[in-house]
């Protein structure tokens, strides 16, 4: 995205507050629809001033573009799609951005990430992300969940103290008046699935997988329970039983 009114243009449309970021500084956002549902899930870098670029955590980017350029009407923005690879690399201080030639090198804390047209794509850090929570949104769960299920204000992925953007009113609704009654939840898994997976118990909504990744010691997930069913959890070994025939077991918890 670039233009003189880009950073305003992601200012109206993006979840986080995007006029607090500096040049070479990222920071999670997310983009709702009107009910407040979570569209996409992304890493937020300024580049410029008139240049941000948006590495989604799932999803395609074509419909992400697709959609958004609807509500450009007479901003001065161009949205186009760059073609890259993601890879992990040394650590790097949380929301530190370097950039090298056609590479943009962001940093992730105890690790970094690498995204370029040139860069050889690996899985290496994805494991340690999801042991931080930092959901990657399959397909399957676009346009399904609220904010405080994916722990997005931790993340300051969602902000209550900007101005309207599409899904505000339900993100302060859910933050001052309560009503949220899903949370993130990192388990392990004892048997393979793929993302996005929906376990059931007693034909009923048990567990919603997010990202599924498998180390040579666990099958671990992370994922979105009602407050109910993890509740339950640990009373007896059913309750940890899906109708799949899969045992869940709870590793930690974030907040919404």
């Amino acid at each position: 995205m670039e233009g003189p009114d880009a950073i305003a243009f992601a200012q109206s449309q993006f979840a986080s507050q995007v006029t607090a970021l500096a040049n070479h500084r990222w920071q999670f956002s997310s983009w709702l629809d009107a009910q407040g549902r979570v569209r996409n899930v992304f890493h937020l870098v300024q580049l410029s001033e008139e240049r941000l670029l948006m590495i989604l955590r799932g999803g395609d980017a074509t419909i992400f573009v697709d959609a958004l350029r609807r509500f450009v009407f007479r901003s001065r923005v161009k949205l186009s799609i760059l073609e890259g690879s993601l890879a992990g690399d040394v650590a790097m201080s949380l929301h530190d951005v370097e950039v090298q030639d056609d590479v943009i090198r962001f940093g992730c804390g105890s690790h970094s990430m690498l995204f370029g047209a040139n860069v050889n794509s690996d899985n290496t850090w994805q494991l340690e992300q999801l042991r931080e929570g930092w959901p990657w949104l399959p397909s399957a769960v676009l346009n399904e969940l609220l904010p405080p299920a994916l722990s997005l204000h931790r993340l300051g992925a969602v902000a209550i103290d900007k101005g309207c953007y599409p899904g505000q009113e339900i993100v302060a609704r859910l933050h001052y008046r309560g009503g949220n009654k899903r949370h993130l939840h990192h388990v392990a898994l004892s048997k393979p699935v793929d993302d996005g997976a929906l376990l059931q118990r007693e034909n009923s909504e048990f567990v919603r997988l997010l990202n599924v990744i498998a180390d040579a010691e666990r099958i671990e997930a992370l994922a979105v329970i009602s407050d109910e069913v993890a509740g339950r959890f640990g009373q007896n070994d059913k309750q940890n039983l899906s109708d799949e025939g899969i045992d869940v077991q709870l590793l930690n918890t974030w907040p919404a």
